[in-house]
């Protein structure tokens, strides 16, 4: 929940111009809900794609504040964030409910992004792959290996959100491929090497190079360092 209208507008201008040579990383921006259009007018004929940051996975109907699917779709959205840990922790979103978003994605088209990690309550407890493996379970419930392909997932341990700690690339690893051997498991190898899991938690461009370079790192959920346009480019542009 940050900038303002020409401030949405401008960040995406910038993104969009410091990243217009960037042929082998596909870049999506996830504003907030009043700023889809603006952002989605300021990226058109480009390589930068939009997404939301949540949504409601009714289609329609007496549910005031709530954006559907079909409406973030008729803006251009091509991904929605389900389950992002502040949605969880602040707005008590369950796995039942994300699973829910997660379909409704799907059906609309879209590509989930699927938000899953632990808090630092649950990592001193040493319980970081027992909730992994729930929120993967529960959250990609009835989801079929064709569907499981699309979709995105993101490890974004909550600890490391907004606090400037960042999960060392080695503990990043453990659990990125942690996560790759359950989809391995529930599906098959075919999918899990090719499912896409990101990681986030304080990325930036001082630890981006390091992270990216860790086997099971496909890529990053940015939070505070996508709103200069300077340092969000430096990550796209990671040293590969």
């Amino acid at each position: 929940m940050n900038t303002d209208k020409e401030g949405a507008i401008a960040l995406a201008k910038e993104v969009r111009r410091l990243t217009e040579q960037v042929r082998d990383a596909d870049i999506v921006l996830i504003p907030p809900a009043v700023f889809l259009d603006g952002v989605d007018q300021s990226i058109q004929e480009s390589r930068v794609e939009l997404g939301a940051q949540s949504c409601e996975y009714r289609e329609k109907g007496a549910f005031t504040g709530e954006v559907s699917v079909s409406m973030l779709k008729s803006v251009g959205c091509k991904y929605v964030l389900c389950g992002h840990s502040e949605r969880r922790t602040i707005y008590g979103e369950s796995d039942g409910v994300v699973n829910a978003k997660l379909h409704a994605v799907l059906a609309a088209g879209l590509t989930p992004i699927l938000c899953i990690g632990e808090t630092k309550e649950q990592r001193d407890q040493g319980r970081t792959m027992e909730v992994i493996r729930t929120q993967l379970e529960q959250g990609l419930n009835q989801v079929s290996n064709e569907q499981l392909s699309t979709i995105v997932i993101a490890y974004e341990p909550v600890w490391a959100i907004g606090t400037g700690d960042t999960a060392s690339p080695e503990q990043a690893q453990d659990v990125h491929a942690a996560i790759r051997e359950w989809i391995e498991r529930a599906s098959n190898s075919e999918v899990a090497a090719g499912i896409r899991i990101q990681y986030g938690g304080s990325v930036k461009p001082e630890n981006v190079d390091e992270l990216m370079q860790k086997p099971d790192i496909d890529g990053a959920l940015v939070g505070g360092a996508s709103l200069k346009a300077e340092s969000f480019a430096r990550i796209v542009k990671f040293n590969r």
